[in-house]
């Protein structure tokens, strides 16, 4: 069996810092490349808080080699077989450091970029290889969190996608293919929309920041976490499934389409949610809500698992 291969993180932000932890973990050899001098710590403070969680998520080797920081490209210790682009939303911003990197990997390198929300196809541009640059956006935290979207650009080629799949396979990740390009790509998408709806709901005085935040937790999150939307709807039709709910209440399902709201992020509205975030967090510290959320993820995903593993088993 070959190494695993070297990987390379163009950033050291909160997802650059959690790619480089899954990939370290997983026994690669990592390098964040990030020109802040700060970023070292960022990246040790990360390695610390994500060891053990992957390794309960049996996503470590035995003895894994912490990820290793250099302020610029032409610097990296090897030359990497993949590279993670995780920089700031700022589209300049990326197409430069994307020229930069180009110039110091080699032409096959695959450069796989966590962009939350611009597309592939306007990262391409100008680059000396586009055909190379694959979407790869991961769900906060990475190191935690089970899912991955993969997808392309106008140049991307498609061996490139099936190259970037397997290893977040390999990784254990759950891999989305995004099949067209739009802003914020499915993920984003779906979680706007549904906080677009929670803004609205909070600014018209429908309901507080904190009853709305337990309507996703004790409410829709809990059947989301084992069925999407659509199969919801589809056991609500019975035994007929998805076409007697479409017939029952298709239409007022639309009535509540045409309800729903189209906020602003004004100085009113950020008011109301910046109060009532407060409220909601009683007290807590967003660290103190990070570390509950990681313990807590983790026990969900463990139930997850053992249902998974249940269903596997032949039934007597």
């Amino acid at each position: 069996m070959s190494p695993p291969e070297p990987i390379a993180v163009l950033g050291g932000g909160t997802i650059g810092c959690g790619w480089a932890a899954v990939f370290s973990a997983a026994g690669h050899p990592t390098t964040v490349i990030d020109p802040d001098p700060a970023a070292a710590g960022r990246l040790s403070e990360t390695w610390r808080s994500a060891l053990p969680v992957l390794k309960r998520l049996k996503r470590s080797v035995a003895e894994p080699l912490p990820p290793r920081h250099v302020t610029s490209p032409s610097v990296l210790p090897a030359p990497p077989a993949f590279v993670v682009e995780a920089l700031p939303e700022r589209i300049e911003l990326k197409r430069s450091a994307l020229a930069e990197l180009e110039a110091a990997i080699p032409a096959e390198t695959i450069i796989v970029t966590s962009s939350s929300g611009l597309s592939v196809s306007e990262l391409q541009e100008g680059m000396a290889h586009p055909e190379r640059l694959v979407l790869g956006h991961p769900c906060n935290p990475p190191y935690l969190m089970p899912t991955v979207e993969i997808g392309g650009g106008d140049r991307t080629d498609p061996a490139a996608i099936d190259q970037a799949a397997a290893l977040f396979e390999g990784l254990g990740k759950v891999v989305l293919r995004v099949r067209r390009e739009v802003p914020g790509h499915l993920v984003n998408r779906l979680q706007a929309a549904l906080w677009r709806e929670a803004v609205h709901m909070a600014r018209e005085g429908v309901a507080s920041v904190a009853d709305i935040e337990r309507a996703v937790t004790d409410g829709l999150g809990a059947r989301w976490s084992v069925i999407g939307p659509t199969t919801i709807f589809h056991l609500a039709g019975g035994s007929a499934g998805l076409p007697k709910f479409l017939d029952d209440l298709g239409g007022e399902v639309e009535r509540w389409w045409d309800s729903l709201g189209d906020p602003r992020l004004d100085e009113h509205t950020r008011k109301i949610l910046i109060d009532g975030m407060r409220d909601a967090a009683a007290g807590r510290s967003p660290a103190e809500i990070a570390r509950h959320r990681d313990t807590a993820m983790l026990a969900v995903l463990d139930c997850l698992d053992d249902l998974s593993t249940q269903q596997a088993e032949p039934q007597n």
